[in-house]
């Protein structure tokens, strides 16, 4: 045995045979360089961003960068809208269109790999997984909401979802053209930025309120109040690739309920068809006993004369590459048609972003 190989020894099991785990489980390990590549990334972006921002606000700057698209990551109703422009009329939107992308993108990611997005990409889940573990150290645990309360307030973020759904599916392709070609809709990424940059003191307060209630409970914005992560849970219900629990090799221990940041009953159930798996797998890395829990596709049957079932499992580093694939190859196929960049001229947003104070919603 190499001195990298860990060996977790379980506890004697009155019904079952002890199973003793030779490879040491190193999805939380993957899961967590994927998270912390993409904060990177997005940091990356978002400083490029403000830069190019502040070329534009500098009478005369000292250097100028160009404008990265993926800011438009963080435009998920222009992603939804451009999405619904493009299934009405069959042509990609000029305005924006790496935020349709980008959403195709982590749509097909759920699609195929449960929600992994939340779990594995997104930097809003990577920080409110951190705030989780800081309550933990700070308060000794997280909070448990009892069910009758959890399972209503979980209602909340699917009513936000309804409510995006509904107004978008009523726009015509006029009205969302005539939405993107306003200054606001121009420059809505520069809105965005904006709105942390000049925070007001009720924003503040309520983004200190969700990060306190997020150390207290685990998830808080993503388990009750997120229509991104809804809209990806509801997809996700048509993954292939589930947590599937062998009820025979199952010790149950119920380590692995324990540890699901969204409370699901994983020791009770032969797979997991829940839309608040978001595929952590930190269930998977709770259990003690061999091949019990994996995150695999549906057995199938092994042909005669073995005449038993076979799991076709997805390894972290294997959903780890095809995530990577899945993001990688949507921007480059967008690059490739070149539907990725908003070709404005720079005459626009030196009018528009000096003066983004004055551009309003067309709402309001």
């Amino acid at each position: 045995m190499g001195p990298q190989t860990a060996v977790r020894i379980v506890p004697e099991h009155p019904k079952k045979p002890l199973v003793r785990r030779l490879i040491p489980d190193r999805s939380q390990r993957t899961r967590h360089i994927v998270q912390g590549l993409f904060v990177a990334l997005n940091l990356f972006i978002g400083i490029q961003f403000y830069l190019w921002v502040r070329t534009f606000e500098v009478a005369s700057p000292a250097f100028t960068v160009s404008r990265p698209a993926g800011a438009e990551g963080w435009l998920p109703i222009a992603g939804l809208m451009n999405l619904k422009y493009l299934l009405v009329t069959g042509h990609i939107p000029a305005i924006h269109p790496a935020a349709m992308f980008l959403f195709l993108a982590f749509v097909l990611i759920s699609l195929l790999l449960k929600k992994a997005f939340c779990s594995w990409l997104c930097p809003v889940g990577t920080f409110s997984e951190f705030l989780a573990l800081l309550g933990r150290r700070v308060f000794g645990r997280n909070l448990h909401i009892p069910r009758p309360v959890d399972i209503p307030l979980r209602g909340l973020k699917y009513l936000l979802l309804a409510f995006f759904a509904a107004f978008i599916g009523a726009m015509s392709a006029e009205t969302l053209t005539g939405f993107m070609l306003t200054p606001y809709g121009l420059v809505a990424d520069v809105k965005m930025l904006d709105f942390f940059r000049q925070m007001s003191l009720t924003v503040a307060a309520v983004l200190l309120v969700l990060v306190l209630a997020s150390m207290l409970v685990q998830h808080f914005w993503c388990r009750y109040l997120c229509p991104y992560g809804a809209l990806l849970g509801l997809v996700s219900i048509l993954s292939p690739v589930k947590i599937r629990r062998d009820a025979n090799a199952c010790i149950d221990c119920g380590k692995c309920a324990r540890v699901c940041p969204a409370a699901l009953p994983v020791d009770q159930l032969v797979q997991i068809r829940s839309a608040e798996c978001s595929a952590c797998m930190l269930c998977v890395a709770a259990c003690p006993q061999q091949d019990a829990l994996q995150f695999a596709l549906a057995p199938r049957r092994v042909p005669a004369p073995a005449r038993r079932w076979s799991r076709r499992v997805l390894s972290p580093l294997i959903v780890a590459c095809l995530i990577a694939y899945l993001f990688i190859g949507t921007v480059l196929l967008a690059r490739v048609t070149n539907h990725w960049q908003t070709n404005l001229p720079d005459s626009v947003y030196r009018s528009l972003v000096p003066n983004i104070d004055t551009v309003a919603h067309p709402g309001i």
